[in-house]
């Protein structure tokens, strides 16, 4: 989903790194089941600070979904440090405030097979097509594939830690304590700030979008047509137009 979107930035002249986050991708799943949003923030840090190290400047990050809110989050931790640890914020279909409805709709989806997984790919793919049909479905499974591990028992299972999104380690803002942390981080944004929304989105309405532009006065916004809240899977090409600049 993120191919297109590096290439562009390439193209920019500039380097793309596309980050597994914790308990996700090809990165290990953590022992002691640490996915509080605190911790994808402070990893997020970690590497903000690291690739300054490395350039000599602050990266910009664009985050989707939970890595927005791990974004967002970690630009400024509060307290007594008051650095933006970033040059630019993009936010990719999340803000502080978002649908509940939505949000559960989503979490159905990943808990649906989170354990039990999937007996093949094509079985996966069934899955996906149901949640989302209004896109077109791909000639070939290797897309999916990458985000899918197969297991000793022979099942296929989502990338992700199942315990990501058990107990209190839910996806999405839907506590009034998180919710008052990312505002309070948005409220902090001094950086160039965009938020690129998918036009059809189940998470982020327009009311939440202006809500946002209110906390982040000087940030931009765009609408990608066509597109629901996987927006860079949508309309990849729409998606990186919009953060081009």
């Amino acid at each position: 989903a993120w191919k297109k979107t590096c290439e562009l930035i390439v193209q920019l002249g500039r380097v793309a790194y596309a980050v597994d986050q914790r308990g996700h991708g090809d990165s290990e799943w953590v022992a002691d089941g640490a996915y509080q949003y605190t911790d994808f923030a402070a990893d997020a840090r970690v590497l903000a600070d690291t690739l300054a190290e490395r350039s000599g400047e602050r990266p910009v990050v664009v985050g989707a979904s939970l890595g927005g809110m791990a974004a967002l989050l970690a630009n400024n931790p509060g307290g007594a440090d008051k650095r933006q640890h970033f040059s630019a914020l993009v936010l990719v279909d999340i803000t502080p405030r978002v649908d509940v409805d939505g949000v559960a709709k989503i979490q159905g989806f990943m808990r649906a097979h989170a354990r039990e997984g999937f007996g093949s790919i094509a079985e996966a793919a069934d899955a996906v097509a149901a949640y989302l049909p209004h896109r077109p479905r791909p000639r070939s499974h290797e897309g999916l594939k990458k985000n899918l591990r197969l297991h000793p028992d022979g099942r296929w299972r989502w990338h992700w830690d199942p315990r990501f999104i058990e107990g209190n380690r839910r996806i999405g803002a839907g506590s009034e304590e998180i919710e008052a942390a990312l505002v309070a981080a948005a409220k902090a944004v001094t950086i160039p700030a965009l938020l690129v929304r998918g036009a059809s989105s189940e998470l982020v309405q327009e009311e939440h979008a202006k809500d946002f532009l209110e906390l982040v006065p000087h940030a931009q916004y765009v609408d990608v047509t066509g597109a629901r809240h996987m927006v860079a899977g949508d309309r990849n090409d729409q998606f990186a137009k919009a953060i081009e600049k």
